[in-house]
């Protein structure tokens, strides 16, 4: 096995098990933010790696390549949401905003594409075309709030970190034990049991994203003392 595979292999299987680890500890947590991190790293090697070995080798670079750069896209913005504004922030906004914005018109394309195709065997690929379509354009949609309005606070902002992350784990999570199943051994080869995790990190999802809208918001969420650039804006580590 070549040594690029095995790493973007290894950065997927560490990123999933920090994210799991992430979304069942204490949010702002030390430990939180310390796997958090290890998240973060991970699956943006994973993610780049994979989007280049798409497009270098054509193994199904249409899917892939948007894919890898769609989940990469989801953990900087999470990570950059729950982080202090710095002089780079804007600018990186406004290219991250430019990536999200390519990816979901390419992804509503390629769906087109496939939907309207003569060969009945690709209408299928409408549907992930459709959902990474989807995400990618609220994504943007969200980060042209964001610059317009300058800053988010409280719920908000810590809604928009949870769905991100959450969602990037989702895509790694469902390439890793749906869309590899086929080099998983045929006895332990059970579909069912194989998409229970990617259906629990949804679940998940919905539940942090209730609990940060709901009154019990400090509830399991550890809310840090805001620097003094950021007066009377709750800052939450990254996840």
């Amino acid at each position: 096995m070549r040594i690029d595979v095995m790493a973007h292999i290894l950065g997927g299987t560490v990123g999933i098990v920090a994210g799991f680890a992430a979304l069942y500890t204490t949010k702002g947590a030390p430990l939180h933010r310390r796997v958090g991190m290890v998240f973060v790293y991970a699956m943006l090697a994973m993610s780049v790696m994979g989007a280049g070995m798409a497009a270098l080798r054509n193994v199904a670079p249409q899917a892939n390549v948007p894919a890898g750069l769609l989940t990469a896209y989801l953990v900087v913005t999470g990570l950059t949401t729950v982080r202090p504004p710095a002089r780079w922030s804007r600018p990186l906004a406004v290219g991250l905003l430019l990536l999200a914005l390519a990816v979901g018109l390419t992804d509503f394309t390629l769906g087109l594409r496939a939907i309207t195709s003569s060969n009945a065997k690709t209408h299928w690929m409408v549907i992930p075309f459709s959902i990474f379509a989807t995400v990618a354009l609220v994504a943007s949609a969200g980060d042209i709030r964001l610059l317009r309005s300058g800053a988010l606070r409280g719920a908000s902002r810590l809604a928009r970190h949870l769905w991100r992350m959450s969602f990037a784990l989702f895509i790694a999570a469902f390439s890793f034990f749906i869309g590899q199943a086929k080099v998983i051994p045929k006895s332990m080869r059970i579909y069912p049991l194989l998409a229970l995790p990617v259906v629990v990190i949804l679940a998940t999802m919905v539940y942090w994203l209730w609990r940060v809208r709901s009154r019990r918001l400090n509830r399991g969420i550890v809310i840090r003392s805001a620097p003094a650039t950021l007066v009377n804006d709750a800052h939450v580590a990254a996840l």
